[in-house]
């Protein structure tokens, strides 16, 4: 019996509100790989926001791709989605990519308290093609 996800299910889960962990090349240095928030898109991809000066923006920059896992740790249905695949980055705006992203972690009311002082100066979008998918739900072990 395979445990990997059906392409549906795989996109069903990224799209689902985990924090992810991405990991992004760096030479002559081990990979970073640090928490982050994220959105998906079957239509658009996977897309990330950070500060452009920051490791994870200039990481990001320098590569021009990432990886991300999102995971639910709920035994005995654990279950993971990994993708990879290049990326571009493009100028965030407030209302149109950060308000978004915090409604979405953070509710309407929090989100708005978040970015209360924030212009969306210096932030990026990271918007990622999937090429490649790495799956496992184990919830499929009961159906066998």
């Amino acid at each position: 019996m395979s445990l990997t996800m059906t392409q549906s299910e795989r996109e069903t889960f990224l799209s689902d509100l985990h924090v992810g962990v991405i990991a992004i090349e760096r030479p002559d240095q081990p990979p970073l790989a640090v928490p982050i928030w994220y959105d998906f898109d079957p239509e658009i991809g996977v897309w990330v926001i950070t500060e452009s000066t920051s490791l994870k923006g200039r990481a990001l920059q320098a590569a021009g791709r990432y990886t991300i896992c999102a995971q639910s740790e709920e035994p005995p249905t654990y279950k993971y989605v990994s993708v990879e695949g290049p990326a571009e980055a493009r100028p965030a705006d407030l209302e149109k990519d950060l308000r978004p992203m915090a409604h979405r972690y953070f509710g309407p009311e929090l989100g708005d308290l978040y970015l209360k002082d924030s212009t969306g100066a210096g932030q990026l979008v990271f918007t990622m093609t999937p090429e490649r998918w790495r799956t496992v739900d184990y919830a499929k072990l009961g159906s066998a």
